[in-house]
């Protein structure tokens, strides 16, 4: 993997599509700290950060096989009624509300799985990854001078707009249930 793929902030690049379109490869290449988006991402947009429950984590654990395949092959960018109405419908049938609840949810467990170390299960605070990813991308001889150039200004954006995780519960709940969610990433990874 090349060091402008891996670099980018997996935070940045999870708050910049809609979750419910990740599974087409988006989701998990975020959440693996990839940059499927390429280095022409815009700034985040904020998340809303959400208390999240068991039934919330349990239901979109549920919903990924319905909705890679709603997504599959489909652009992000161009929403068909039909696929939006059978992704609605989808995410109803595993307990959320609509498809604002899921995305909403899929936002804050990225967020909290972009912060996990996989082999110590540490959790680093968005703001100290953003921090560490720039360390990174300075030190790396391998990227060349522009790129490196465009990439630290976006981390600096994404720094600016980054928070701490708002409810702390939710990282002992998303550990919870890492196991299940890096294998969803396994299974689902960028198809590049």
């Amino acid at each position: 993997m090349k060091m402008e793929e891996s670099i980018m902030s997996p935070i940045r690049d999870a708050c910049a599509v809609s979750a419910r379109r990740w599974f087409s490869g988006v989701v998990f290449a975020a959440l693996l700290g990839l940059s499927p988006l390429g280095s022409g991402v815009a700034g985040a947009q904020e998340v809303k950060q959400i208390k999240l429950g068991e039934r919330q984590i349990q239901g979109f654990i549920a919903s990924q096989d319905d909705m890679a395949k709603l997504y599959e092959g489909t652009n992000p960018d161009n929403s068909d009624p039909k696929v939006e109405a059978a992704a609605a419908a989808a995410v109803k049938k595993n307990g959320f509300s609509s498809l604002a609840e899921y995305d909403e949810v899929a936002m804050n467990i990225s967020m909290i799985m972009s912060g996990i170390d996989p082999q110590t299960r540490k959790f680093t605070e968005p703001p100290e990854q953003i921090k560490k990813d720039i360390a990174t991308l300075k030190a790396d001889k391998s990227v060349p001078e522009a790129q490196k150039k465009e990439d630290l200004a976006q981390l600096d954006m994404a720094l600016k707009d980054a928070k701490p995780i708002q409810f702390k519960e939710n990282i002992a709940l998303v550990l919870k249930y890492f196991d299940k969610l890096q294998r969803l990433m396994q299974e689902r990874g960028p198809s590049d």
